[in-house]
């Protein structure tokens, strides 16, 4: 409460006050400083209110901008396809020089000018000094496109962790419905590949046969295992923990493309897994909340994320299917499809009993309906992109954008969160993802030495 002056009545308030008889002098001079009160303090509502407003506009971002990029990406592969024009007929195609200039016959007898330095053609004849501008100014020209991929796929793989622990959080934890919200989280990314099927000019539908989409069964299938799993894991322990583990994932491909698939691994990359492994041992030591069941569920789910990856390479070698499929977006779309429905059938083996409870908490608790919704569109969405993203870079690209992505949000959600953050979970994390690293460029590094 306000008092004014020194006339004012002490305990007071400040309608009271303001009803008494001021005299004029009183109320145009100015308030001393030792009759003011307490600064007020603001609203401790505000940041819980701001949190999620700003997730939803980021969300509303990202949806605009996945209807967006693939507009900007159409000029990429037009302009490829006219420089392969270039490179095949030695003159500029319609396009990169504006409107076609009338064709010029060379006058009989007229001696022709030396071959300019530069790239020829099978011929021995110099390619055009257009095309030759054309190339410099591909080669030079920005991929916006990757650039957006990047960005939405560590901020999807960001944004995901948060959203999804506090669904979590929110319906009970470990002991809530983790099984009902990892397969309604599938639920929204059908959803939504469902609208850009839909959409006008937005996907076209996969030409995909019935055996076609038998043979999509079993990565659907591991893919399920492996959402549920990693959502099991997050809900049993902290969020950087179950990073962690599943930044282990590359010694349980190695080892399971061994044993069933016929894979081979170098002696280096078995010696890269030492730390991988020494490193989740050592983040296990320092984490504060250690829970053996985010230990365990973590590592089956890279078991199913090393089957799934196994199984998906196996699947594209199905002579037509790429081309029947239409792309990485329908691709990832029966794959989500697929495993949608497969976790629908383990809901409700585990969690039908209590499915009732679920959609009256549902009702009642807003928290949990948000980011249900959030984590949902955000899974379906970074998990996309990182497809386009490894399409689009070579290997070491990849083994440095998986790094980094891990380092951020590993360190990023442990802070948002409030997790634990001891020096030897630390320590563990970064030789862990360091060994991750390595073992993805080591054969290269090899190599180039071998030449060397």
């Amino acid at each position: 409460q306000v008092v004014l002056g020194a006339d004012a009545t002490p305990g007071r308030t400040f309608s009271q006050n303001r009803s008494a008889a001021v005299p004029p002098s009183a109320m145009a001079a100015p308030l001393p400083t030792s009759s003011m009160a307490a600064t007020p303090q603001p609203c401790r509502g505000t940041k819980s209110r701001r949190s999620p407003l700003l997730l939803r506009c980021a969300c509303c971002v990202a949806l605009l901008v996945w209807v967006l990029v693939p507009s900007l990406n159409f000029a990429l592969p037009k302009l490829s396809a006219d420089v392969s024009t270039v490179r095949q007929s030695g003159t500029p195609a319609a396009g990169l020089r504006g409107p076609a200039a009338p064709s010029a016959r060379p006058i009989a007898g007229a001696r022709l000018a030396a071959a300019p330095s530069g790239p020829s053609r099978p011929d021995g004849t110099a390619v055009a000094a257009g095309a030759q501008t054309a190339l410099a100014t591909e080669s030079k020209k920005t991929d916006w496109a990757l650039i957006c991929y990047f960005i939405f796929w560590y901020v999807g793989n960001y944004y995901y962790n948060i959203t999804n622990k506090l669904a979590l959080n929110a319906a009970g934890g470990v002991s809530g419905f983790p099984m009902t919200i990892a397969t309604l989280q599938l639920g929204v990314g059908v959803l939504w590949a469902l609208f850009l099927w839909g959409y006008p000019d937005a996907r076209a539908l996969p030409k995909t046969t019935w055996a076609d989409w038998r043979r999509t069964l079993p990565v659907g299938f591991s893919s399920a295992a492996a959402h549920a799993f990693s959502v099991f894991a997050i809900s049993a322990g902290a969020v950087s923990f179950g990073q962690i583990v599943k930044a282990a994932e590359p010694a349980f491909a190695a080892l399971i493309g061994v044993l069933f698939y016929g894979s081979k691994v170098s002696t280096a990359k078995w010696l890269c897994l030492i730390p991988v492994i020494g490193g989740v041992v050592m983040a296990s030591l320092g984490e504060l909340d250690f829970a053996w069941a985010a230990l365990i569920t973590a590592a089956i789910a890279n078991v199913f994320a090393a089957i799934k990856a196994n199984e998906n390479k196996k699947l594209m070698t199905t002579e037509g299917l790429k081309e029947r499929m239409g792309g990485v977006g329908n691709q990832f779309a029966l794959t989500s499809i697929n495993s949608f429905l497969f976790c629908l059938v383990l809901m409700f083996i585990t969690e039908g009993h209590k499915f009732g409870t679920f959609l009256t908490l549902l009702q009642t608790n807003k928290m949990i309906m948000t980011n249900l919704i959030l984590s949902g569109l955000w899974f379906y969405v970074y998990n996309e992109l990182s497809t386009m993203t490894i399409k689009k870079t070579n290997a070491v690209t990849q083994s440095v954008a998986n790094t980094a992505k891990r380092v951020i949000v590993i360190g990023g959600v442990a802070l948002v969160m409030g997790e634990s953050l001891s020096p030897i979970k630390m320590a563990g994390c970064a030789v862990g993802v360091g060994g991750v690293f390595l073992y993805s460029i080591i054969d290269d590094i090899l190599a180039f030495f071998k030449k060397k």
